[in-house]
């Protein structure tokens, strides 16, 4: 099983990424600088989305994330699935933290994804995930 963002809202991004570049001839220099720097951060975001897929990818092993820096196995023994949700402002947001550390004492490795990197909520992720570990 795998997991990406999705492609509408990828395609989304880079459109108004494209948008506030088109935006740029007719806004004054600060202006310029603003909406220059927000079409480049969305860019960069679509690009991301685009050359790392899938963000997570879960098989017989383990589980592999991908990132800019690479991609990281984290194998089943030790893997602890945990969903967090937090309410801010009035909105509900979820995020998944697959953890490795065995203790206090252990750094391990915690990655956290958000519905965003995985195109679906991070619950129907966990549920999935733990669905397939192997029972010790």
């Amino acid at each position: 099983m795998q997991w990406s963002p999705r492609i509408g809202e990828t395609v989304a991004l880079v459109a108004v990424a494209l948008g506030l570049g088109l935006a740029l001839v007719v806004l004054d220099a600060p202006g310029r600088l603003l909406v220059g720097t927000g079409a480049l951060l969305l860019l960069v975001l679509g690009a991301r989305d685009v050359l790392i897929r899938p963000r997570l990818a879960a098989g017989t092993e383990g589980i592999e994330v991908r990132t800019w820096a690479g991609r990281r196995h984290l194998p089943w023994a030790g893997l602890r699935v945990h969903v967090r949700e937090s309410r801010r402002w009035g909105m509900r947001s979820r995020i998944l933290e697959l953890d490795t550390s065995a203790g206090p004492h252990d750094d391990g490795v915690l990655v956290v994804l958000g519905r965003r990197d995985l195109g679906v909520d991070p619950e129907d992720v966990a549920r999935a995930l733990r669905g397939l570990a192997p029972t010790a």
